[in-house]
Formats: C-alpha cells, structure tokens, sequence
C-alpha cells in the first residue's frame, strides 16, 4: 500500500518553512505528499520535493474557478498525474440539475487535463452524503455522470461525518475510488478533534480494504489539537504496523498451503 500526505495538513508550517517542512516528512518516513495550492509555490515545492526524494503522485486545485491551463503545467512540472478538485459548495449538491452542471465543467477539465498528460479528479465533503438524488447520495449521482477517465478520492471522515458508512459508499462507487483520505477522530465537524489514524471512531482498516482499486492512501488532518508532526507520524506508523501484519499473515498461510 502506497500512502501520501496531504500538504494541507502541514499548511502552517509550510508558510513559516516550506523546505524545512518537506525535510521533515521525509524524515518521518513519508515518501509522497499531496500538494495544495502548487500553482504558487511550484519552483520552491519542486526544488524541495527533489532534495528529500519525494513524489507528488496527486494535487488539488480548484480546476472550477482557476486558470486551467495554469494549473495543469505546474502539475506536470511538480510530475503530478491526477489534480482533483478539493472543493464544490454544499449549496451545489441540492439538485440534480446543479450537479449536471459541475459534472459537465468536471469532464470538459478531464478533457483539457488529457493534453497535459494529466487525469481529473474530485474530493468530497460531508455535504455531498448529505443530500440525496434520485434515492442515491448526491456523490453517486455525481458520479454516474462522469466521463470513465474521472477518477475520485474519497475522504472516508467527511463520509461517515455525512451519515454515510465509508465502507458501503467505497463498494458501490467501486473502481472509480483511486485515492482515499485517510483520517480520525470523533466524526464530528469539530476539525481540532480529529486524530491519529487508528484512534477514533473510523475503521480506517476496513475502509482501506474496501477501496479495491485503491493508489494511493492520502494521510490528512483538517486541524488537529496536538503536534502536528508528532499527529502524522502517529498515522503513518499505525498505517505501516497493519500493512506489515497483513502482509505476514498473508506470508504465513502461503507457506501453510505450501
């Protein structure tokens, strides 16, 4: 399992320190981030991202209301290959004709995306669990209407936060999920509570496992109360125990069955 770092989690730190900050993910054990906002810190992030070895396989930007053009040769340049839209307004979701609308704009950014060598996609919130269309949550309807090269990363917190099981919605989006945010906490709105991941309400095991076509596992924290470096590490460190417990488990009974 490949897992990242959305940037946004570190955005404080990084105004204070950019290349300080990246030096110190790597050092944590993180080998890929998300960047947000690339398109103004394209050189700096680039030149950072270089010196510690890490790769951005995703970023977001708001294709829906900014320079596309701009937006796509800074992602080629910082070797992003997916830039999903982090954010479409709860008051978008309420109809089936407004989310018509957003899908279309979507797709006409996949096809100008596909000059660039670069794939859409689309991050949610909890509103868009929250509203439902034609008996489906206004996420699915979305993304029925979607041209087939339209990927979505999936924030399984702001999933469950929207009354929805992470688990469920993963399975029956199906191959369309290629990222998912990974985080905890209380499954409230209250971001400062969030936490590690493996110390709240989501069971970001099973959630994981649910995303069967799953990329890239991208760690956030909206806010968090606590140390920020200390929370992320935290998170990683959870994430790679289970990996390595799976994959034992998965050694053993192979040589069992041998």
């Amino acid at each position: 399992m490949s897992y990242s770092i959305q940037l946004y989690t570190l955005r404080d730190a990084i105004q204070e320190d950019l290349e300080g900050t990246i030096r110190r993910v790597a050092e944590i054990g993180f080998t890929q981030v998300e960047p947000y906002n690339f398109v103004a810190t394209a050189k700096e992030l680039g030149a950072a991202l270089k010196e510690n070895g890490l790769t951005a396989p995703s970023g977001h930007a708001p294709l829906l209301s900014q320079d596309q053009d701009q937006i796509f040769a800074a992602a080629r340049d910082l070797g992003i290959t997916t830039v999903i839209d982090p954010f479409i307004a709860a008051d978008r979701w309420q109809t089936a004709e407004d989310i018509q609308a957003t899908a279309a704009a979507l797709n006409g950014a996949a096809k100008k995306g596909a000059e660039y060598g670069i794939r859409v996609g689309y991050h949610n919130h909890q509103w868009e669990l929250e509203s439902t269309i034609d008996g489906r949550t206004a996420l699915e309807y979305f993304a029925g209407l979607l041209d087939p090269e339209l990927v979505l990363e999936v924030d399984t917190y702001w999933v469950s936060v929207g009354g929805q099981d992470p688990v469920d919605i993963l399975t029956r989006l199906g191959d369309r999920v290629k990222l998912i945010h990974i985080k905890d906490g209380p499954l409230t709105t209250d971001t400062k509570a969030q936490l590690p991941a493996g110390k709240g309400r989501v069971p970001v095991l099973d959630v994981i496992a649910a995303a069967t076509s799953l990329e890239v596992g991208v760690v956030e924290f909206d806010d968090y109360a606590g140390d920020i470096f200390e929370g992320i590490a935290e998170s990683l460190a959870f994430l790679n125990a289970a990996g390595s417990t799976t994959n034992n488990a998965a050694a053993n009974t192979e040589g069992a069955q041998a």
